[in-house]
């Protein structure tokens, strides 16, 4: 090889070798391995400082809860503690009583006050049944067939649907006294209202014969008969007017 080109391929090689000197210290210069080094550990945050609770028995003994509802109301009155209430129990439904009547078919009334099945008899309570051969006088001074009436009625009434009455059974010899309905309607406070039977003393339907007998109803009254004919009722006087009027 002439030497001319081995002067020139080695006067290549070094400046190639410059360069790629020069390089490397460029690199160096713009990277700082310390701030580029990856974290080894997270830094934690500071600790929040423990709380101190209260150590002190007596202390603790009046120590009151605070939650946002609270902070309204004072931990104290007139100097005394509050104290905390028991929740009110629920109010619970009223009972119905069990119903430990028996069911009768058939009724008869006997007189308004007494009812018949078969050879057996039934006296509805708290009240003075009624004869059927009573009689009554009239706001005149007539008599009519008070008794007869009330025991009408009280067929009208029955109609012989069945009855319910408070027994423990239903079958019995003689006669028995008991509280009838029919549906929810009692008998005996049906008798007093109207007038057909009077209250027995002392029983929860004395106030209602007492109205009965202050407005003339049934016994106390006139005859219907005859208001049914003339056409007057029974609130009216059933003496004519004067003349002119």
């Amino acid at each position: 090889m002439p030497p001319a080109a081995i002067l020139t391929a080695v006067a290549g090689i070094g400046i190639v070798a410059g360069l790629i000197a020069a390089g490397g210290q460029r690199l160096r210069t713009a990277i700082d391995p310390e701030k580029t080094a990856a974290p080894t550990a997270l830094t934690a945050p500071p600790a929040a400082p423990v709380a101190q609770w209260i150590t002190n028995p007596e202390a603790s003994m009046h120590a009151r809860p605070v939650d946002d509802a609270s902070q309204f109301y004072p931990a104290a009155i007139d100097g005394k503690p509050l104290e905390r209430v028991a929740a009110a129990e629920p109010e619970q439904p009223a009972k119905i009583p069990e119903d430990k009547g028996v069911n009768l078919v058939r009724p008869v009334a006997e007189s308004a006050g007494v009812l018949a099945f078969g050879d057996r008899r039934l006296q509805l309570a708290d009240i003075n049944p009624t004869p059927a051969d009573k009689t009554c006088t009239d706001s005149k001074g007539r008599e009519w067939p008070c008794g007869m009436l009330a025991k009408t009625n009280v067929r009208l009434f029955l109609r012989l649907r069945t009855v319910r009455c408070d027994l423990d059974s239903a079958e019995w010899t003689g006669t028995v006294t008991a509280a009838c309905r029919i549906g929810t309607q009692d008998i005996s406070q049906w008798l007093v209202e109207n007038g057909w039977a009077e209250a027995d003393g002392g029983s929860a339907l004395a106030d209602a014969g007492e109205t009965a007998r202050r407005t003339g109803k049934g016994i106390y009254g006139d005859d219907p008969r005859s208001i049914a004919e003339t056409g007057t009722p029974e609130n009216l006087p059933s003496d004519p007017p004067p003349d002119g009027l």
